[in-house]
């Protein structure tokens, strides 16, 4: 057995509460079993098998980094993913984007009165797996109840501890004209794998979330030596409000091509079929870099040796100083203005 597999059976009785009942999150007996018996059993290691109020540990020589966010998906299960394994990949992803080696995790559970324990169970079970798979620890955590009706089954929150171990200052404000524009891989998946789900939608093949942990293939970047000046990860807004983002914050005009971002046809497709842009649809696995021109050919090639990012493509440059702004150049030549999309358009996908 490896040490991903995970043994599906709750610890609890499920027969005597299959469901989460009130007073799973009351202070008493019942919280203490939840507590111990699922998320203890399923995150243990010896810094939160201290069961303290904080966790206490040692961090490594460098800076820190720091993020939070919290993870509403609905559906909770999804094709490739899960709200569980999201939440790790999605903080350990933020890190990253700093160039930062992601350490430890904190977790926060909203927990809807009549929720399935077998549910929950499968969820715990999937973060634990997508720590393990990531090298980080979940080391301090809270769980509260809430009143049938007013959570929607499960919220998580988790926060992330990294610690940059690199002289590189890697922030928006660094980019700078002629800078290459990398896409780690395709675009769009986790969003319309959410929609297909939700809406019913059936094509020939399933599409399943792009849902991964993308450390790995940033930190060798950063192992050899690349002159990242700027990483951002593709999630809310998707590719179109990262690049505007960008754009504001360093006063720079950006030039992509549409014939060089990867989108694949069954996204394509339905995409088309709910009246989306794929560059506005969110991703849970993909990142742009923005690196120094030089370093461009070798950033690619480092990239592609991880499946994660097999397909990165570079797709644009940095133009020059200007006033904040997105332009893409179709298949035929014409140039379009990208705009952030407006509204909210796929709403609990991440």
């Amino acid at each position: 057995m490896s040490e991903l597999d995970f043994n599906a059976a709750c610890p609890l009785p499920i027969s005597q509460y299959p469901h989460v009942l009130m007073a799973h999150g009351g202070g008493g007996k019942l919280m203490h079993q939840l507590l111990e018996k699922v998320f203890g059993q399923a995150f243990s290691n010896p810094i939160l098998d201290a069961r303290h109020d904080s966790a206490q540990f040692a961090v490594p020589p460098g800076k820190l980094a720091m993020t939070t966010d919290s993870y509403v998906v609905r559906p909770i299960f999804f094709p490739g993913g899960d709200i569980g394994s999201m939440a790790i990949h999605g903080t350990v992803n933020d890190l990253a984007m700093s160039g930062a080696r992601p350490l430890y995790l904190s977790c926060g559970f909203i927990i809807e009165e009549g929720l399935p324990m077998e549910t929950l169970w499968r969820v715990v079970g999937s973060m634990r797996d997508a720590a393990l798979k990531c090298g980080v620890q979940i080391v301090t955590g809270d769980t509260k109840v809430v009143d049938k009706g007013k959570g929607d089954g499960l919220f998580i929150n988790t926060t992330g501890l990294g610690v940059i171990e690199h002289p590189q200052t890697i922030f928006p404000q660094n980019v700078q004209p002629g800078d290459a524009i990398i896409v780690s891989g395709d675009l769009g998946r986790h969003g319309m794998a959410i929609m297909a789900v939700r809406e019913g939608l059936e094509f020939e093949t399933t599409i399943e979330s792009d849902s991964a942990p993308v450390q790995e293939p940033v930190l060798e970047l950063l192992k050899h030596g690349i002159e990242i000046h700027c990483l951002r990860d593709l999630t809310r807004g998707g590719l179109a409000s990262a690049l505007n983002e960008i754009a504001e914050a360093a006063g720079v005009k950006i030039i992509v091509e549409e014939k060089l971002i990867p989108v694949r046809e069954d996204v394509h497709a339905a995409c088309e079929m709910l009246g989306l842009d794929p560059l506005h649809v969110a991703n849970e696995g993909r990142f742009v870099a923005f690196v120094a021109a030089p370093d461009a050919a070798r950033a690619l090639d480092i990239l592609r040796r991880h499946e994660v990012s097999g397909a990165a493509s570079l797709i644009g440059r940095v133009a020059e100083k200007s006033a904040p702004l997105v332009a893409i150049k179709s298949a035929i030549g014409a140039s379009r203005i990208l705009d952030m999309p407006s509204g909210e358009q796929l709403p609990r996908i991440c």
